[in-house]
């Protein structure tokens, strides 16, 4: 637009017309300045207010058949799943909600709640009332599927569609769709005794909180559920006060800490049909986790996994779900620790398995035989294959997402059976996240980097575009004026090259200090630095207030393989804050960073490496605030802390030096801490047990207690919490108080 206004100007260089357009120009450029340099507002970060510029992109729900991807349309004249051809972009209705809706008014449903679709998206299940609801389109009806005042925890379809497992009071059950009826598949469940439940410590670190406690698995067939059984009577409890009421409410929360009993688990597989469990063999007074099982295609074995108390000898075995009897099918052991192996692929027709492990120092990818012989190691090389997104069994071809070009970025490959050639098909540089057709023949990815917001596209088998789908930038986004974004690398003094990032503010000027603000996670095997776009515009929001918003990785980061991890073993909180302290004494030797504000905040892991960078590292960093932290690993949980710390009687030392009491008389910046009452997983006494050290000490902190928030603060409020974190830093950075808008 202003070349072809400049072409103008040019015409009428000698007329009186030549002014008057001068003006207009000036007026439009100053026009232009004034609309692209906004800034965000505190509810526009904060509390994802209005006006919005980043919007949703399509939701995709996977694909159809090979050919035709399935898109959920909401609008105001549709509201449906739709078939998308890939080729061609011709759109079909799949399921039309608003004609299910007008089937569903009188059981008072409506399909966009859905909590479950069958896999030939005949049926929709429903929970309503504390009650189970399923509707049959071919027949139009809706069957009343529980009535029972107890609720059903963690509903799930079986892979047929005809029955829905789900628990009750902590035993397990299924109900058929069609007739309503129920079995009972256990019948032992208590206080301390949990069937398809899990205990709290399966949830939180082995099974994983996306489940939701669920610890049940349908077979192939839908005539099985591999299951696991928890007896938490030899696991200490822990109290949890609500402080609501008069006098208390007091929750026990079953909590093993390093060194205590863990819950006795065994594994399970109930018969639908006959209605019988057969129990799998196991050492039942053997000190070890079982999990993660995985059923061959056919459903004639169900591979799990067996990891010692150590933590460093891990077993798969294959057992017969008839009978119970199991076989060693894959061992490996690691001098530190080995995990448990969450995507095993197991191939039809007995062709094997495919693992994505950590054998060689990095994590590859292997294919082995159904006795564990490995047939092919299909990967290697020094980074990460992060993700198995889709075997093509047919055409012996594996798709997986890893960080092989760049260690910051993620990149879709497929590599053949024999491991001969890798293929990357994502072109763009950033990070990516691919969902397969079938055959191999289409994908759709949705990418972004540091300095663009996500797209969607739909690619050819060759990574070829076909179209773009979405695009989180909205009309909006560029009237806002955000820092610049920049990664590089830090060398340490013995020779690791660390990425980092910073943001820095839009108007930076060489000239002027800058205060700098560390925002960290840190766990180990964690990546805080990645070349993708934050949809959480925290980053901009404390740039765009003249504070350079910095992250880096240590070594014990993913980025540097299990060699860098390792650093980590019975050391936790040395290494961190050891390369954190080196970050810290580069960004010093810049002009523009002001060396007395030098901060650091994360929440949970995060939240320790603030209070140990405050403690151990308060030579370097100058304030700190800390979220719901761990303060000393002995206040963990077992399964987490023993991976990497051993038992406290075998590492006192470690745990001494990984406490951040240990370092407490050497703090003199200022740390604020904050916690909610009700935390399940870092517990408050964390915090207390500092804030007792810290008082005892006569040091000058701050202290923010939630009331009955758990791991974190939810709303209403997280409104409070984000508004005393600006707070805190505009009021210790800037000199001044934070006033909303």
């Amino acid at each position: 637009m202003l070349t072809s206004f400049n072409r103008i100007i040019d015409k009428a260089r000698n007329s009186f017309s030549f002014f008057f357009l001068l003006t207009i120009f000036l007026l439009l450029q100053n026009f232009l300045s004034f609309a692209q340099n906004k800034q965000l507002t505190f509810n526009q970060v904060y509390l994802f207010g209005e006006p919005r510029i980043l919007k949703p992109v399509p939701r995709l729900m996977g694909w159809f058949d090979s050919n035709q991807y399935l898109l959920q349309k909401r609008d105001a004249s549709t509201s449906a799943i739709v078939k998308v051809d890939a080729k061609t972009g011709e759109e079909s209705i799949l399921l039309d909600f608003k004609t299910i809706n007008s089937n569903l008014d009188d059981a008072e449903l409506t399909a966009e709640e859905n909590i479950g679709i069958t896999k030939d998206y005949t049926g929709l299940l429903f929970y309503d009332n504390n009650d189970l609801f399923f509707y049959s389109i071919p027949r139009n009806k809706v069957t009343r599927l529980t009535e029972n005042e107890d609720e059903e925890v963690n509903p799930l379809l079986s892979p047929d569609g005809k029955m829905v497992a789900f628990t009750r009071n902590k035993d397990l059950y299924v109900v058929d769709v069609e007739s309503a009826k129920e079995t009972r598949l256990t019948d032992d469940a208590s206080d301390v005794v949990y069937n398809g439940y899990a205990s709290w410590v399966y949830m939180e670190e082995i099974i994983g909180r996306s489940l939701n406690y669920r610890a049940f698995w349908w077979a192939p067939n839908s005539e099985m559920i591999a299951f696991l059984r928890f007896d938490d009577t030899p696991v200490p409890k822990f109290p949890l006060i609500n402080y609501s009421s008069v006098h208390g409410d007091l929750e026990w929360e079953h909590y093993p800490k390093p060194g205590d009993a863990n819950p006795i688990v065994k594994m399970g597989v109930a018969h639908i049909n006959t209605n019988k469990v057969i129990w799998i063999d196991e050492d039942e007074k053997a000190d070890q986790y079982t999990a993660w099982p995985f059923w061959a295609p056919d459903s004639k074995e169900m591979f799990y996994q067996v990891l010692n108390r150590d933590q460093n000898d891990l077993q798969v075995l294959s057992a017969n779900p008839e009978t119970g009897k199991n076989r060693l099918v894959y061992q490996e052991k690691n001098k530190t620790w080995v995990e448990f192996f969450e995507d095993i692929h197991i191939l039809k027709n007995n062709k094997g398995f495919i693992l994505r492990s950590e054998l060689d120092g990095w994590r590859h990818l292997y294919h082995y035989d159904m006795n564990g012989k490995l047939k092919k190691q299909l990967t290697k090389g020094d980074w990460n294959a992060s993700k198995i997104v889709f075997v093509d069994e047919e055409n012996e071809k594996i798709f997986f997402e890893a960080n092989k070009d760049n260690k910051i970025e993620t990149q879709l490959y497929v590599v053949d059976f024999g491991g001969k050639r890798i293929t990357r098909l994502t072109k763009i540089t950033g990070t990516h996240s691919s969902t397969i057709s079938p055959n191999g023949k289409y994908f759709y990815d949705t990418y972004s980097n540091i300095n663009t917001p996500a797209k969607l596209d739909l690619l050819d088998e060759d990574g070829n575009l076909i179209r773009n789908i979405g695009d989180r930038k909205s009309k909006l986004y560029d009237e806002y004026k955000v820092g610049k974004v920049e990664t590089f690398t830090i060398k340490t003094s013995d020779g690791l090259e660390l990425p980092a990032m910073w943001v820095l503010p839009p108007e930076f000027d060489k000239t002027k200090k800058y205060p700098v603000l560390f925002s960290v996670y840190g766990g180990p095997g964690g990546t805080d630095v990645t070349n993708s776009y934050s949809v959480y515009l925290d980053r901009y929001f404390i740039s765009q207030n003249d504070i350079i918003f910095f992250v880096v990785d240590h070594r014990g980061s993913a980025y540097f393989g299990k060699k860098g991890k390792d650093y980590l073993y019975r050391n936790l909180g040395k290494w961190e804050i050891n390369d954190y302290i080196q970050a810290a004494k580069w960004l010093k030797t810049k002009t523009f960073v002001d060396t007395t504000k030098i901060g650091i905040t994360g929440g949970s892991y995060g939240g320790y490496l603030t209070c140990m960078a405050l403690t151990l590292g308060a030579d370097y960093f100058t304030h700190g605030l800390a979220e719901y932290s761990v303060t000393d690993w002995a206040l963990y949980d077992n399964v987490y802390t023993e991976r990497y710390m051993d038992l406290p009687s075998e590492n006192k030392e470690g745990y001494k030096f990984g406490s951040a009491m240990t370092h407490a008389s050497n703090y003199k910046g200022l740390l604020r801490l904050t916690h909610g009452t009700l935390d399940d997983n870092c517990h408050m006494q964390n915090t207390l047990q500092l804030v007792d050290k810290l008082t005892n000490l006569n040091k000058h902190f701050e202290l923010m207690i939630y009331p009955n928030e758990r791991h974190g603060v939810g709303f209403p409020k997280w409104v409070h919490a984000q508004t005393e974190y600006v707070q805190f830093w505009f009021k210790n950075f800037l000199g001044k108080d934070f006033v909303k808008e």
